[in-house]
């Protein structure tokens, strides 16, 4: 299928795609727009650039609401979105308008689970500490029991959604000498399961019998707040947590109280809400609290392969023709 002439694109941010490059995916007909920044859009100047657009490329930290939708007008015909998770775009609303949406899921997952992996060992081995120890004179002599933290080797690890991330955690961590892997979820996954022979048990006992758990799931109105007081009460005293999945899904009030308490040993968070995280927020002055700003994905291979991914999908989408990965909705 010909695209109609002079439809128009924006694109939310600069992303690793030159723009002469975008000549290569859209062609003449389409007249491309970019914010010319690597900070977010304001939501009213993205009001004032969608008017008219027939498509657009947005980010996470892009949020496509109603009122959004409604500057972009009739024309609207795609969204491509540069992540996996979409709790950014009203989904409802652009289901109901008939807007195709592209996202970028698989090629991340490996650059995700190396960063889970990274935080879950720099958080259990107390790596920020024992650095600002040798910066700050604190490293003296050996000493039995200073710095000392928390190995996997015969461990417990518990997985909060067993998806692609979920598995690719997994089997980084099982080489380490895991002795069980527990998972939670929505339902079993047996398949999936086999390979790390891990257990689907209730959210209550992955809390209770894991020594780490990381929570790699999509945020969704059932899981949003799903790791709160209740959930931290049950860990084991010595329990290391990780998310990477969303801020929402972990009620931060919840998790500084059974840091500060010592309810729990440690947690490492790549994500937070909000984000950025505000520089007096309480859990940055834990230190047994690793914060990451949101990098899962900040590999040079893996972003440049999503700035593609993100662009076929809109070049597809205003074709008219099938895109690599399409949400389905």
């Amino acid at each position: 299928m010909r695209l109609a002439r002079l439809m128009k694109v924006f694109v939310t941010r600069r992303i690793p795609l030159p723009r002469a490059q975008w000549l290569v995916f859209l062609p003449f007909s389409c007249e491309v727009e970019q914010w010319d920044s690597d900070e977010p859009i304001p939501s009213k100047e993205l009001e004032r650039h969608v008017v008219g657009a027939h498509g657009l490329l947005c980010l996470l930290s892009d949020r496509v609401d109603k009122g959004i939708l409604d500057a972009a007008g009739a024309n609207l015909k795609v969204i491509s979105t540069l992540s996996v998770g979409v709790d950014h775009l009203a989904l409802d609303e652009i289901k109901k308008r008939g807007i195709r949406v592209g996202y970028t899921p698989d090629v991340l997952t490996d650059a995700t689970a190396e960063l889970a992996v990274s935080l879950l060992l720099t958080t259990c081995r107390r790596l920020p500490e024992a650095m600002e120890e040798v910066k700050n004179g604190g490293w003296t002599s050996w000493k039995p029991l200073w710095m000392c933290g928390y190995g996997l080797t015969q461990s417990t690890v518990g997985i909060v959604g067993l998806g692609r991330i979920g598995q690719a955690i997994a089997q980084r961590l099982k080489p380490f000498g895991v002795q069980r892997f527990l998972y939670t979820g929505r339902k079993p996954k047996p398949q999936e399961a086999a390979e790390l022979q891990a257990e689907f048990v209730p959210i209550a006992q992955l809390a209770a019998e894991s020594d780490f758990i990381v929570v790699a799931c999509s945020l969704t109105a059932a899981t949003k707040g799903l790791c709160n007081r209740d959930f931290f009460q049950k860990m084991k005293k010595t329990a290391v947590f990780v998310n990477i999945s969303r801020g929402d899904v972990v009620n931060q009030d919840d998790l500084y109280q059974a840091l500060a308490s010592g309810q729990i040993a440690a947690a490492g968070l790549d994500v937070t809400t909000p984000e950025p995280l505000p520089t007096n927020h309480p859990l940055l002055t834990l230190k047994n609290c690793v914060i990451l700003p949101h990098i899962g994905s900040a590999t040079y291979r893996t972003r440049n392969t999503m700035s593609l991914l993100a662009a076929n999908n809109l070049l597809a989408g205003l074709r008219g023709e099938p895109m690599p990965s399409e949400l389905k909705l």
